[in-house]
């Protein structure tokens, strides 16, 4: 140990002041005399020279005073033994021990307290050095997340020092400034020293961007476009710009050399990466715990794009003359509405661009069903679910809490309102199947779990139709928890429903008891021989 600086001051500091004390209970002259050759020794190690000078006499000290300076002496003489090494260690082992000795010589040992092992100094030492570290990084990651809205300074040391190690890395070269860019749940405006983001926790993600027009041409925001990524344990995911496509490109993360190079570099590279936004990391979680990789691949676009306006073209190209002959004319005026309608021309979304959500099925019955049993599936949706789960997720029927994890982070984050019109459908496709409710609790008890965390996302009244003032998510949901309440519902389920229910009745004030008589379908009777497709 190297009492050097402040140490040093200090060590001598605390001799001069045990040296002017009076005799109390112990010898005091004597026994810094014997630590001042303990100081004599680490001076002559460290190449200085000098002398210590006691002070004059002064008054004796506080008993007290007198204890805790020879405390913190012979807590110093044993961590001066457990810490010195090779030669400096034989030269300080005769001086230490005659000090030692003369201390339990001459004073009562009941305040020295017992001697403490050198694997305890070592320990507590060890302590000190993960806080101090710990410390600095986090002033470290506060400086490089300096102009950015991220609360790195404020996160935990432990949270912190895992991510720096663990974290992985998205280095996003030559994105324009302005460019409005975001991972997960959160979003900024790139500025002109942007090049990524840093320490992103393991897992899965949701990139999402939007190009800008120069401020000389008006600097509009083009649509947003986004894409899942999975990322690894200090993985770089790299990408570059493409001003002509006005989109990343990730061939440059094929490249082992290119993606080496980076690696090699991050030191230079750390000030101008800003921090993952861990703020919003609990609720990224909570709206895709349930959405696996495998999953989130399987629905993407085959392009890799998450889109919020669908790329279309035309259903016929018409690049021959006759072919555009054969078309209606747009040079008179249209006698109605189905005429206007009708020479619009056909569109489709550009193949490899689609979603790719399960297909739910628009007749909610079997083939060749009776009419009781239409009415049947008609109020019980059970016999449709169990068709979409056959064809999509027969595996792994949770996966469907995944979809609509997918569908919902697709509209609130990407923008994309056919992944709202698909998060409608599902839910409601869950929220009508009384009999899977029965048979599928696992399945119902996620659902509950999943709106809970959506249904913060969202404003009360978001779901209000404007032209018929209906709710949409009131009236599902009632349905659904009438049939939870209904004989045969495990009593797990259908209490976490009752105390869901109160949940939403609290927080939006939605009447879920509202009588639905005049929403009842009527049975008609069918003439005999016709039969319903």
């Amino acid at each position: 140990m190297c009492l050097t600086g402040s140490l040093l001051r200090s060590v001598l500091v605390v001799l001069l002041l045990a040296s002017s004390c009076g005799k109390r209970r112990c010898n005091y002259k004597e026994i810094l005399g014997s630590y001042r050759e303990v100081i004599l020794v680490e001076l002559h190690n460290l190449n200085l020279t000098g002398s210590i000078i006691s002070s004059k006499e002064r008054d004796p000290c506080p008993s007290p005073k007198a204890r805790r300076i020879l405390v913190s002496i012979y807590s110093m003489t044993q961590q001066m033994r457990c810490h010195r090494g090779g030669k400096q260690r034989s030269d300080l082992e005769k001086p230490l021990d005659s000090m030692e000795r003369l201390i339990i010589h001459n004073c009562s040992p009941d305040y020295l307290g017992k001697r403490v092992s050198c694997s305890a100094v070592k320990k507590v030492r060890g302590k000190k050095r993960k806080r101090i570290s710990q410390s600095v990084y986090v002033r470290r990651a506060g400086m490089a997340s300096s102009g950015s809205s991220g609360g790195v300074a404020d996160m935990d040391p432990d949270v912190a020092r895992r991510l720096f190690e663990e974290g992985a890395f998205l280095v996003l070269l030559g994105v324009p400034q302005g460019t409005e860019l975001g991972i997960d749940c959160k979003s900024w405006q790139v500025g002109p020293r942007f090049k990524g983001v840093k320490m992103i926790p393991p897992g899965l993600h949701f990139l999402h961007y939007c190009s800008v027009n120069k401020p000389s041409c008006g600097g509009e925001i083009g649509p947003k476009t986004g894409l899942f990524i999975t990322l690894k344990p200090k993985e770089i995911l790299l990408a570059n710009w493409d001003p002509k496509e006005e989109d990343l490109d990730f061939s440059a993360s094929q490249n082992e050399e290119e993606v080496s190079r980076i690696r090699a570099n991050l030191r230079d590279l750390d000030a101008f990466l800003g921090p993952y936004p861990y703020e919003v990391m609990r609720k990224w979680v909570s709206l895709t715990d349930r959405l696996s990789e495998e999953v989130a691949k399987n629905l993407q676009p085959l392009s890799g794009r998450i889109c919020a306006f669908s790329d279309v073209i035309p259903e016929v190209q018409l690049k021959h003359t006759k072919d555009r002959a054969e078309q209606p004319r747009n040079d008179t005026a249209c006698q109605s509405m189905k005429e206007g309608l009708a020479r619009l021309p056909r569109m489709k979304l550009r193949e490899g661009t689609e979603l790719r959500f399960s297909v739910i099925p628009k007749k909610t019955y079997p083939p060749g069903a009776t009419p009781a049993e239409i009415t049947q599936c008609s109020l019980d949706f059970s016999y449709a679910l169990e068709t979409v789960l056959a064809k999509n997720h027969e595996l792994q029927p949770l996966n469907l809490l995944g979809e609509l994890q997918f569908a919902f982070v697709c509209f609130l984050i990407g923008n994309v309102y056919e992944g709202f019109e698909h998060w409608k459908c599902l839910l409601a496709l869950l929220c009508r199947s009384e009999e899977a409710m029965r048979t599928r609790k696992e399945l119902y008890l996620g659902l509950i779990a999943v709106l809970y965390h959506q249904l913060g996302e969202i404003p009360p009244d978001f779901f209000v139709d404007i032209v018929s003032q209906n709710n949409f998510l009131t009236t599902t949901l009632q349905d659904f928890f009438q049939f939870a309440s209904g004989p045969g519902v495990d009593s797990t389920l259908r209490k976490r429903a009752e105390k869901f229910k109160a949940h939403l009745t609290k927080k939006f004030r939605w009447d879920f008891d509202a009588d639905l008589d005049d929403c009842a379908p009527v049975v008609v009777e069918l003439p005999e021989g016709v039969t319903v497709d």
